[in-house]
């Protein structure tokens, strides 16, 4: 990946300082805050994009892919997909639509529930996110940016901030970051 050139000043400060210049100080950390959570998507996906590029996934369809290939049966109904993806049903139907059509994924009838839809991962789809995975791990998520122990700080702020944010509730389970 062509390593982007620096800008000579962080736009972010720049901008805090002009919220603060303008009036806005007492919010200035939020907004810097949020437009750096922002950016810093951006640079990931940058990143996840590039590795995912050769196996020809985006990353929604890397992540529904992995899904199935970490379920017990390799098969999913759409709405568990969906919820454990935290996306849209429709977004996991457009997914799916996709996949199915690049033959790494099939619709298949539930055994049980006649109005259910299962997901299933094909052989050719096991093989491509086994690949797209190893290409993750190596170029991605092996070096994520920051040294472990501050890569663990980050992770336990964000699990912080989700959970406030009620993505999730484990009660008074500790979380791993915890």
């Amino acid at each position: 990946m062509a390593t982007p050139r620096p800008l000579p000043l962080d736009p972010i400060a720049e901008a805090h300082r002009q919220w603060t210049s303008h009036g806005w100080g007492e919010v200035a950390d939020g907004m810097a805050a949020v437009t750096s959570l922002v950016r810093a998507q951006q640079i990931v996906m940058a990143r996840v994009d590039e590795a995912l590029r050769p196996s020809g996934l985006t990353f929604s369809r890397y992540e529904l892919l992995a899904l199935l290939s970490f379920s017990r049966t390799g098969a999913l109904p759409m709405a568990v997909a969906s919820a454990r993806l935290q996306v849209h049903p429709t977004s996991v139907t457009n997914t799916v639509d996709r996949l199915e059509a690049a033959e790494l994924v099939k619709r298949v009838p539930h055994p049980s529930d006649r109005r259910a839809t299962l997901i299933e991962i094909t052989d050719a789809g096991r093989r491509l996110v086994a690949q797209a995975t190893e290409e993750l791990n190596e170029s991605v998520f092996a070096r994520p940016g920051l040294p472990p122990q501050r890569l663990r700080q980050l992770l336990q702020l964000l699990s912080e901030f989700r959970r406030a944010a009620g993505d999730f509730d484990i009660g008074d389970t500790p979380t791993h970051w915890s």
